[in-house]
């Protein structure tokens, strides 16, 4: 409270002389009272020290303007030139409104001091000062707090700018983190440190020291997510999933990602945990459970048998990688792709837009098909049926011709061959390959459609037909009962 009555008395002194000067412009009428003990010269003195500051606002806002004006006017032409200015404009953007607020809040007070001193003394006026005291304290600690925070945007800047000219990838995951830590370090801190300034009664001091403790383990958790994120992105930007070649990216992505879940369960699991043992009473509850735990252990076992199955299973899968992220497989009778892989389940995105969703030990325990477990090129096959007539050395030339011309093929291999001959048609399998399963079916598509033009217009009587022969007319004329051929001969 020293800091206080300096201010008071600064105040009362300032008043004593704003008085005067009033006495000596409007006369004695200045000290006729008002309201109560109040009169027109601590009424006057009060809008003397808001006009005061009402100057001094403006006269900084106009100083800050002018600064970030001619730093925006600056044309850098360097990198560090351009650094610097952005720096210097994070800097005036994060003082401007912390320091408007606290000229007001100095402002303020002084404004209300010259009216608490004319208080009559008693409780009711030492408590309106004790209240009116605590209020400011905190509104400049607020205050001070905010701008704190406001500059830990301007760290997080020139971090930035310090990461970007360093080729270390520890860097990459350290800077961030950092900004993240002062982030969560100062509202914790600020929180902690206001405590005293509230003065709460000793009723309140067990609910505080909670608080505290439960902001600790939640600023602690959250700067142990983030780092687990940080750490994420840094090793998975380093690897892009939109390249041809993405076996190796895919394979990282899919253990980085199932390992990821893994550590937020963890994480999550001890916070709760740490939030709880803060409260007395849950920590005597869990001595008790102790003592059942062999008889809670088989029956939580017996309960999450399912979910721990699947959990291990997520483990093989990140270890073994039978599936991928953007893996290409079937899945009961279902072509599509491996969307999202969680600690339990897989989502996998369906050629029609609609989505399986399979349990990780489905891909353990059941076989599936992954046309990209090694690498996405894959051969496509058209099979269609033709009449025995069919010259097929000489459909082989066109064929060739129909695939080169197709661009979703990859030029590493095509064939034409006959595979099967019944009784009445032959049919003809083509092979040619694709570097992808899109790809492999959209030429697929376009082989089938050309070939079928092609045998529609140049062999149409080799297209698939049914033959029927007749030995004898007349025997069959006769077997009928007709009396006459269906050619117009008459039968005798």
């Amino acid at each position: 409270m020293t800091g206080m009555n300096s201010i008071e008395t600064t105040a009362q002194a300032v008043s004593a002389l704003l008085h005067q000067g009033l006495d000596g412009i409007f006369g004695r009428a200045v000290e006729d009272k008002v309201i109560g003990p109040f009169s027109w010269g601590d009424f006057g003195a009060s809008a003397c020290f808001i006009l005061s500051f009402l100057a001094m606002h403006a006269l900084v806002a106009a100083l800050l303007h002018r600064k970030k004006k001619n730093l925006k006017q600056d044309t850098a032409v360097t990198v560090e030139g351009s650094e610097t200015k952005a720096l210097h404009l994070a800097v005036f953007e994060a003082v401007g409104r912390p320091l408007y607020l606290l000229i007001w809040v100095f402002g303020g007070y002084l404004a209300l001091a010259p009216l608490l001193i004319k208080l009559p003394p008693g409780p009711e006026a030492n408590n309106a000062r004790e209240i009116f005291g605590k209020g400011f304290d905190l509104g400049v600690f607020g205050v001070i707090v905010w701008l704190f925070i406001r500059l830990t945007r301007v760290v997080d800047l020139r971090l930035e700018q310090w990461a970007a000219h360093s080729k270390s990838t520890l860097d990459e995951f350290l800077v961030p983190l950092l900004g993240k830590a002062l982030r969560a370090v100062v509202p914790v801190g600020a929180f902690i440190l206001a405590l005293p300034l509230i003065g709460l009664p000793p009723a309140y001091n067990d609910f505080a020291a909670k608080a505290s403790s439960l902001l600790i383990v939640g600023a602690v958790a959250w700067f142990l997510f983030s780092s687990v994120r940080s750490g994420r992105d840094v090793v998975l930007s380093k690897y892009d999933m939109t390249v041809a070649d993405n076996l190796r990216a895919r394979t990282i992505h899919t253990q980085v990602r199932v390992i990821t879940k893994t550590i937020d369960v963890a994480l999550a699991i001890l916070t709760l945990g740490s939030a709880l043992m803060v409260f007395s009473e849950v920590r005597h509850f869990g001595a008790s459970l102790l003592a059942s735990a062999g008889l809670l252990s088989i029956i939580a076992g017996l309960a999450a048998q399912s979910t721990l199955t699947n959990v291990f299973a997520g483990f093989q899968l990140a270890l073994a990688q039978p599936i991928r992220l953007d893996d290409v497989v079937i899945v009961e009778g279902a072509w599509g792709r491996v969307e999202e892989i969680t600690l339990t389940y897989v989502v996998i995105h369906v050629w029609d837009d609609t989505r399986m969703v399979a349990p990780l030990s489905y891909f353990i325990t059941k076989p599936f098909q992954n046309w990209t477990r090694v690498s996405a090129n894959i051969m496509g096959q058209v099979h269609f049926w033709a009449d025995y007539n069919l010259p097929v050395n000489a459909l082989r030339p066109e064929i060739g011709r129909i695939i080169q011309g197709c661009p979703q093929w990859d030029k590493r291999f095509w064939n034409l061959q006959v595979v099967e001959a019944s009784d009445r048609a032959v049919q003809l399998r083509i092979l040619a390959t694709a570097s992808d399963s899109s790809k492999a079916w959209d030429l697929r598509c376009q082989i089938r459609e050309e070939v079928l033009a092609y045998l529609q217009e140049h062999y149409p009587s080799s297209l698939p037909r049914t033959r029927a022969t007749l030995e004898d007319a007349d025997q069959l004329v006769r077997a009928v009962g007709g009396g006459q051929r269906t050619d117009g001969w008459k039968t005798s």
